[in-house]
C-alpha cells in the first residue's frame, strides 16, 4: 500500500515529459502526413491548406506522367543510387579497414588530412570536378554521377572508427590459418561488420537519391534526368500544380523512407559501432 503513492507521484512528474514528446512527435510526423494528403488534393485545395485526404489522386497521377517521364526518372535515380552505394561501400570500407588495422604514423597524418576535406563545402569543388569530368568525356554518364561519391571522408572515418571493435585475435588467427589479406577482409571482416555496412548503405543511398546540385550540373537531357531534377522542374513554371507537385515529392520520398524502415535496426547498430 505504501508504494502506490510513490508510483503515482513519479507518473505525475512524467506527464510534462510525455506531453512535450507527444508535441515533438506530432510536429515531426505532420509534414509527412501533409505530403500524403496533399498528393490526393487539387492545387486549389492544397493552396487553401486542406489537411485531410481528397479524391484527386488519380488525376494528379495522370497529370504527372503526362508532364514528364516519371518512371524513367525513378529508374535513373535508383540505378545511380545503387551503383554509387555499392562502389562507396567497397572503397570506403577498404580504406577504413586499412587505416585502422594497418595503421602507422604516416597513415594517421594522411587520415588527418583526409578529415580536413570534410570541412570543404561541395560548392567549392563543383567547378574543378566538372572540369575533370568534362575533360574525361564522362558528361551524361553514370560515371559522372557516382565518381565524386565513391570515396567520402565521412564514410572512411565511420568504417575506421567501427573497425576498432574488430577483434585483433580473429585477424591474427586468420593469418595463422593461411587466409590471405583479401580473404580476411571478405570472409572475416565483412560478415562481422554488417551493421556498419547497413548504416553506411542507408547514408550513401539517401545522399545519392536526394542529390540535386551535382546531377543538375553534369546530367543534361530527359534520358538521364533524376527524381530531384524532375521535382524541381515541376515548380519552375508560371503556375504550379501543387497536387501534382506533392505527388512527385511523394514518389521521390518513398524509396528512402522504405530503405530506412527496412534497415533502421542495423542503421542504429552501425552508428553505435557494434560488431557481430
Amino acid at each position: 500500500m505504501s508504494r502506490k503513492p510513490a508510483v503515482s507521484h513519479i507518473q505525475r512528474k512524467l506527464i510534462p515529459s510525455y506531453i512535450f514528446l507527444t508535441i515533438v512527435a506530432f510536429l515531426s510526423v505532420f509534414p509527412l502526413y501533409w505530403m500524403f494528403t496533399a498528393a490526393t488534393n487539387t492545387s486549389v485545395e492544397v493552396a487553401r491548406g486542406k489537411i485531410w485526404f481528397g479524391t484527386n489522386l488519380v488525376e494528379n497521377y495522370k497529370n504527372l506522367i503526362a508532364t514528364d517521364n516519371l518512371w524513367q526518372a525513378m529508374g535513373n535515380s535508383f540505378f545511380y543510387a545503387v551503383v554509387q552505394t555499392l562502389a562507396a561501400l567497397l572503397v570506403c570500407s577498404l580504406a577504413g579497414y586499412g587505416f585502422e588495422l594497418y595503421h602507422d604514423k604516416g597513415k594517421d597524418k594522411l587520415f588527418a588530412i583526409l578529415l580536413l576535406a570534410m570541412m570543404v563545402p561541395q560548392v567549392a569543388t563543383l567547378i574543378p570536378l566538372f572540369t575533370m569530368v568534362s575533360q574525361l568525356k564522362l558528361l551524361n554518364t553514370v560515371w559522372a554521377f557516382i565518381i565524386p561519391g565513391i570515396s567520402t571522408p565521412f564514410l572512411i572515418m565511420m568504417f575506421r572508427q567501427n573497425s576498432r571493435n574488430f577483434p585483433i585475435d580473429t585477424l591474427e588467427a586468420s593469418r595463422i590459418d593461411g587466409l590471405s589479406e583479401i580473404g580476411i577482409f571478405f570472409r572475416m571482416y565483412f560478415p562481422m561488420m554488417k551493421s556498419t555496412y547497413a548504416a553506411a548503405a542507408v547514408i550513401t543511398f539517401m545522399g545519392a537519391w536526394n542529390s540535386y546540385m551535382w546531377p543538375r550540373t553534369v546530367m543534361k537531357g530527359n534520358s538521364v534526368k533524376t527524381m530531384p531534377i524532375l521535382v524541381a522542374n515541376m515548380s519552375n513554371g508560371y503556375t504550379v500544380d501543387y497536387g501534382m507537385l506533392m505527388l512527385g515529392v511523394l514518389f521521390a520520398s518513398l524509396p528512402t523512407i522504405l530503405i530506412f524502415f527496412i534497415l533502421q535496426k542495423q542503421f542504429a547498430e552501425g552508428i553505435t559501432g557494434s560488431v557481430k
